[in-house]
């Protein structure tokens, strides 16, 4: 068995283990404080568990894979948040044609960019040719009402849920000297710390939570929980730098930096959703929303540490 091979088995393990545990404590708490289902914090708890043991098999089926599946699991993961975030942008007739180029063109054409590694296209396709070219396709519908609103929004979606999220697979293709081979353990890093720092704010901010950080965003979050779900990432971040090439100290520092992107990722997504009304951006997993509230963090996190890791390596 390789390195590569027994870390992530181990890694696999690790979080097997955690899920297996919060679902022993779910099932007690069901059946001693809601027999009935009446308890709605409950109820909510053991549906984000049932959740996350489907992404992490998920996650797993892809990096079993290889390169190609997580490929495929991150275009669909696009594919998917793109269609949560156009129903719920201002859209008229005439912007039908840009959405298909988002969708049909623009999306594949990125993936196939990081299937081939050519980074240098690669890191201009969305932000320059996709941004002038969804202007270009919906002007010539001859629509004005709106415009800078309607196409601005468009190529926000493509900037988030494409360019963003496609920075995660991205760190496959990363030339890193010492560390060939072993790039996959680089995304479990990165998703690990982000949603651990997610799931750590919660339970810290249930425990102890009692400033209100940004009250009119997410009601939920608390100084309490931000402080001490950071902190906790951080701590386990650096405690996994043996799946990284990073030193403890550089593993910590690293995490630190995108638990906070992860942060303010879900607050200015959050102020999205209060913008156009709605608590969650759909309804595609049971307890957690949409796939955006799952990915908001990450996609915030990862252009970050993608090029963090990338520029480290390259200056040392």
């Amino acid at each position: 068995m390789s390195t590569t091979t027994s870390d992530m088995v181990t890694l696999l393990l690790g979080v097997g283990g955690i899920l297996l545990f919060a679902s022993s404590v779910g099932y007690i708490l069901q059946r001693k404080l809601s027999p009935d289902g009446s308890n709605g914090a409950i109820e909510n708890l053991n549906a984000r568990i049932k959740a996350w043991w489907a992404m992490v098999f998920l996650i797993a089926v892809a990096f079993i894979a290889g390169r190609v599946g997580v490929l495929l699991l991150f275009a669909f993961c696009s594919f998917a948040a793109l269609r949560e975030f156009i129903t719920l942008i201002n859209t008229r007739r005439a912007d039908h044609w840009a959405i298909a180029a988002a969708f049909f063109l623009a999306l594949p054409i990125n993936y196939y960019l990081l299937w081939a590694e050519e980074y240098g296209i690669y890191a201009i396709f969305i932000p320059v040719y996709a941004f002038l070219l969804m202007p270009i396709i919906a002007v010539l519908r001859g629509d004005t009402q709106n415009f800078l609103l309607r196409i601005s929004e468009v190529q926000w979606a493509l900037m988030i849920c494409v360019f963003c999220a496609s920075h995660v697979p991205a760190l496959l293709t990363l030339q890193i000297p010492g560390y060939e081979g072993r790039n996959v353990l680089l995304i479990a890093f990165l998703v690990i710390v982000v949603q651990s720092s997610d799931v750590l704010q919660y339970v810290w901010g249930k425990l102890f939570g009692r400033t209100k950080i940004a009250p009119k965003l997410s009601p939920s979050k608390t100084v309490e929980g931000f402080a001490g779900g950071v902190a906790s990432a951080t701590l386990l971040g650096a405690s996994l730098w043996w799946i990284t090439p990073f030193t403890p100290l550089q593993a910590g520092l690293m995490s630190f930096i995108i638990t906070m992107m992860g942060f303010f990722g879900g607050l200015v997504m959050s102020a999205i959703k209060r913008d156009r009304g709605v608590k969650d951006w759909g309804h595609l997993i049971e307890g957690h929303g949409g796939l955006i509230d799952r990915l908001d963090s990450v996609v915030f996190s990862a252009p970050i540490f993608f090029h963090l890791t990338r520029y480290w390596w390259s200056l040392t």
